[in-house]
């Protein structure tokens, strides 16, 4: 049985009463063999299907969303469908609702399924509808912030690079190719939840779906044209008529009926636009993600606790945390430039699916305490009182006298005693207390009672899956290939300048071959001071090896805050002509901000400082361009990859080898 729909049980009682008598009453049922048994369980569970499957309505007021006339308090947890393998979908959504959480909220990612147009896929990871029906086997609901601009530290924001290359096209304002494809993919998902009957109107889990994301916040630098693209984007998500109310978070212009939400580490001030709307938390960022070379970012339970309890505590309805679980970004989804590989968020499951305790566990209790209030928060308005300068409570007491409190401490260096109802209460800093009946304490966010745990990534030694017999050879056995540094193969083309990485690659390879050659005379090999001389490259990003002679001179990248580089060192020459290799690499393409499928990748100066006869710009000489890595060109990382891989065979490979892929067939470690 469904057991996230709210609805009348009478039909079916009705149903079951009148089919047991109709059994009990045959005459003959004395005489019937004992499969008959199995008539009246099976009409059970029929009949149960029938009803669970009914729709149901999905409105709100000023206080929260009415799910069949029932003011409901929700707590939800984000997990992105494809940052995860399918087999883990169902252990996540369990682990969650085991932690107190009613709703899953997922983005859907455009780029994940529409390859090229009309092209789509909803395979593997991206089964957006295997990951739905999960979600509602398990009673809960579901939040489908459809976008398709999902910003997400995902690639491109979510949005097909190929739209960028449609003539005239220029994403999120008021221009004719970007509504067309965006309202088409919209309109697909909305059908492919229909076909399935996954709105509640329809019987399924979703209860809220979300047209554009943080669009407030660039809305001003498109214009009228963003004022205009926002509205329209509002008005064609009200024309699926799904059923179900509509969102867009940050959006400080939605307009009526959609509900503008809060994204934030707080959102206890934030008030809606209407005082018709609910107040609604789309993304509690419980952690944060993670770049290279940055630390880990981490977020305290309490801190976490404290934001949610403060939340409700001012009329918040439904709150969701972005991320509940991260996960992976498998292959070349990860946005940026700079977003790393893992998505953990330090979030309350982790990457690898397991309960990160004791946040985990802290928020589980937070949910029990919340819901135990429920009854009072939805139904009565609260009495503020101040308890200090930076002490106070609300209280929630309704007319059949249920009442509950939240009292905070909103210093974030000392403790409080605070009097309350003629009691004294302990708060410690910067925390909420919960009391359901008004009289007792029994959470406090700044108190962690739950189990710490730490996951430890013990080292196993790694077999090889063949003997090597004859060979004395303990270790593995590996394969090792070395790439040519510069243009491996016929060139793509050539040209005068520089091209710009992004527009030349169409984000099909993460690298770009650049090759031009210089030549020196004898004399001029040497400078005046007898020094090497000095390249320079000024690049967009994200980051650059420089090979001189096929040799490795140094690297250079970006980082997560600032893409644009500019490298200098000295490199060696010599008499004659000399090959010049830059080998350009993206990080991760640009996944938000205004205009920014617009923002490139790749060197854009080059000269040469140094020489006798002063500085060489080889900014406009001619170079050729070879698009990836001859290693992506042969797939080599594939089983199926093409021949021609000429691989050497060492129990021992070079270290710190430049262009050099490595390859060793192993078991699988034992499960401990």
């Amino acid at each position: 049985m469904v057991t996230y729909k709210s609805f009348d049980t009478s039909p079916v009682v009705a149903e079951l009463e009148l089919a047991a008598m109709e059994l009990s009453s045959s005459p003959s049922s004395s005489s019937r063999p004992p499969h008959s048994l199995l008539i009246l369980p099976l009409l059970i569970f029929s009949l149960l299907l029938k009803f669970s499957s009914a729709a149901y309505n999905v409105t709100y007021d000023s206080r929260s969303l009415i799910i069949d006339g029932q003011r409901k308090l929700l707590i939800s947890a984000a997990i992105h469908y494809p940052r995860s393998v399918p087999s883990m979908w169902p252990g996540l959504v369990q682990l969650a609702k085991e932690g107190g959480v009613d709703v899953i909220e997922t983005y859907v990612f455009w780029n994940g399924h529409e390859l090229s147009p009309n092209n789509y896929y909803f395979g593997g990871r991206f089964d957006l509808v295997k990951f739905c029906k999960i979600v509602q086997q398990s009673g809960m609901y579901l939040i489908l912030r459809i976008g398709p601009f999902v910003a997400a530290e995902w690639n491109f924001g979510g949005v097909p690079v190929w739209l960028h290359y449609i003539p005239g096209t220029v994403f999120r304002t008021d221009n004719e190719p970007f509504k067309y494809y965006m309202q088409k993919f919209m309109t697909y998902i909305v059908n492919l939840m229909k076909k399935e009957k996954l709105f509640a109107s329809q019987g399924g889990p979703i209860i809220l779906a979300q047209v554009e994301n943080e669009y407030g916040f660039y809305e001003t630098a498109y214009g009228e044209g963003g004022k205009r693209y926002a509205l329209w984007a509002a008005r064609m998500a009200l024309s699926q008529n799904t059923g179900v109310p509509w969102i867009m978070c940050q959006q400080f212009d939605a307009p009526d009926p959609v509900i503008d939400t809060c994204n934030s580490f707080y959102c206890d001030q934030f008030k809606p636009l209407s005082p018709n709307k609910p107040k609604i938390w789309t993304e509690n960022w419980p952690g944060w993600f993670k770049t290279f070379g940055a630390r880990d970012p981490h977020r305290p339970p309490e801190d976490v606790a404290f934001s949610v309890a403060r939340f409700f505590q001012k009329g918040g309805s439904l709150q969701n945390y972005y991320m509940y679980h991260g996960g992976t970004n498998f292959g070349r989804t990860s946005g940026g430039p700079f977003i790393t590989t893992s998505y953990d968020y330090d979030a309350p499951i982790d990457e690898y699916g397991l309960a990160r305790c004791p946040k985990w566990g802290h928020l589980k209790e937070l949910h029990r305490s919340i819901k135990l209030c429920q009854h009072a928060l939805l139904n009565s308005e609260p009495k503020v009182l101040s308890l200090g300068p930076l002490q106070e409570a609300d209280v929630y007491e309704d007319a059949s006298g249920a009442c509950a409190a939240f009292i905070s401490n909103m210093d974030d260096k000392n403790d409080k005693m605070v009097e309350f109802r003629n009691r004294s209460y302990y708060l410690p800093a910067w925390s909420v207390s919960i009391l359901p009946d008004c009289k007792n304490v029994v959470f406090n966010t700044a108190k962690v009672g739950s189990q710490t745990s730490t996951v430890e990534m013990i080292p196993t030694v790694l077999l090889p899956s063949t003997d090597l017999p004859n060979k004395g050879l303990k270790g593995l056995q590996w394969d090792v290939f070395v790439e040519k540094a510069g243009i491996w193969a016929d060139a793509d083309f050539s040209i005068n300048g520089l091209v710009d990485h992004i527009n030349t690659t169409n984000d099909t390879t993460d690298y770009l071959w650049y090759s031009t050659s210089l030549l020196v005379d004898k004399t001029e090999g040497f400078t005046r001071n007898g020094s090497n001389p000095v390249l320079i490259v000024e690049s967009k990003g994200h980051a650059l090896h420089v090979f001189v002679n096929q040799k490795l001179q140094a690297s250079a990248s970006g980082n997560g805050t600032v893409s644009p580089f500019i490298f200098r060192s000295p490199i060696s020459l010599k008499a004659g002509n000399n090959e010049i290799a830059l080998l350009s690499m993206t990080v991760g393409l640009q996944n938000a901000g205004a205009f920014y499928e617009w923002i490139g990748a790749g060197p854009t100066q080059v000269r040469i400082e140094g020489m006798k006869n002063g500085t060489v710009d080889l900014s406009s000489s001619t170079w050729t361009n070879k698009i990836g890595l001859q290693g992506e060109h042969l797939r080599i990382y594939d089983s199926n990859g093409l021949n021609g891989v000429n691989w050497v065979s060492t129990s021992e490979p070079q270290k710190e080898q430049p262009l050099t892929w490595y390859k060793a067939e192993v078991n699988p470690p034992p499960w401990r």
